[in-house]
């Protein structure tokens, strides 16, 4: 993880409007800057979550979204969807379906959160990369239901699963 790279600054609308690095960033600064985040769905399974590694700067070990990641200076929030996608997951030609962008904050940061789902079958393999993600399965939505607000997700997986759940068969 690069602490220099340069992430866009926007609005809440998402237009640019300068670039930081990602210290800058995550080291309360509370700039806005774009994130994705895609809900990976197999009906009858569940959707599917990530635990992110120990290693991770923010909400380290615990269950997140499907795939999650920033948005680099000078990159489209699709082609930012899809590059996160192949690289923690494995997953190509894949069409996500776009939810409504909503602002996140927490005590370290403010995030412009540009959310998708998509659906995938028994055939689809999902190859996690071990260096972003400890572990990752499907999760029924009772599951995830019964383990809301016990510390098992970050706190914007539990916030962003309202918006999701009715997607998950």
């Amino acid at each position: 993880m690069n602490s220099e790279e340069l992430f866009p600054i926007v609005d809440e609308a998402g237009n640019v409007t300068g670039s930081v690095t990602r210290r800058e960033c995550h080291g309360g600064s509370m700039l806005l800057h774009p994130v994705v985040h895609l809900h990976v769905i197999m009906p009858g399974a569940g959707l599917y979550l990530q635990k992110r590694s120990c290693d991770k700067d923010i909400q380290p070990g615990k269950w997140d979204t499907s795939v999650g990641g920033h948005v680099d200076y000078g990159e489209a929030v699709v082609d930012a969807l899809r590059r996160e996608a192949r690289e923690e997951l494995g997953l190509r030609d894949i069409e996500p379906i776009a939810l409504s962008p909503y602002v996140f904050d927490s005590s370290r940061e403010r995030e412009l959160i540009n959310p998708f789902y998509v659906y995938v079958d028994e055939s689809t393999a999902i190859v996690p990369d071990p260096e972003e993600i400890t572990e990752g399965r499907f999760w029924s939505a009772g599951e995830i239901d019964g383990s809301i607000g016990k510390g098992v997700f970050t706190p914007n997986f539990e916030q962003e699963y309202q918006l999701i759940k009715q997607y998950i068969k």
